[in-house]
């Protein structure tokens, strides 16, 4: 069964992005997050091995999803790889329509209220506010008055710093990378967003 992001961010304010991680610490991170209870796992499919660890990721019974998605091709490739979802940095009506059809929710990357008005208009109620750490928490507040039924996964300058202003803000979850992958950062955001 396919799992949309109502069901897959139900009380997970974390998308933790595992880019270029190899694939022994992307098992160590993905476990830690997935036995927080707080996150879901996010592998950008940039490169052959990113593709392998997203793979393996995937096989251990928890939803994966393949990031950084900008074909169509890449949509077959994720599928294949066993993602249970699809994150872009921007929006792609032919990436969306494609990732649907395979059964996959896709986030797209949005950053006007174009973006955000024409990947709703695709079916894509959960949207990848990016660069947030650049929009800053206040984008967030006010394109939710024009759209109050997007909801937002706040991305890309994200951390332990930041990521309760952008929930506050109105942030569904928020999508963190290098925060999540520096020595001891998964930690200290772990702890903000338990608080």
């Amino acid at each position: 069964m396919t799992l949309g992001f109502d069901e897959l961010l139900a009380g997970r304010p974390l998308m933790a992005i595992l880019r270029g991680v190899p694939l022994a610490r992307a098992v160590e991170l993905a476990g830690a997050v997935w036995d927080s209870g707080l996150g879901v796992v996010e592998v950008p499919i940039q490169t052959g091995d990113a593709v392998g660890v997203l793979r393996d990721l995937a096989s251990r019974g928890a939803p994966v999803g393949a990031g950084t998605v900008r074909s169509t091709e890449q949509v077959a490739i994720a599928a294949a790889a066993g993602a249970a979802f699809t994150v872009a940095p921007g929006f792609d009506a032919d990436v969306a329509r494609a990732s649907h059809d395979a059964g996959l929710p896709h986030l797209p990357g949005v950053a006007t209220a174009t973006d955000v008005h024409h990947a709703l208009r695709a079916g894509c109620r959960w949207l990848k506010a990016f660069p947030a750490g650049s929009l800053g928490p206040g984008w967030l507040r006010e394109l939710r008055g024009p759209f109050p039924e997007a909801r937002f996964v706040a991305t890309g300058g994200i951390g332990a710093h930041n990521a309760r202003d952008h929930l506050d803000a109105g942030a569904a979850a928020v999508g963190a990378g290098g925060a999540v992958t520096r020595d001891g950062g998964l930690a200290a955001l772990l702890d903000v967003l338990r608080a």
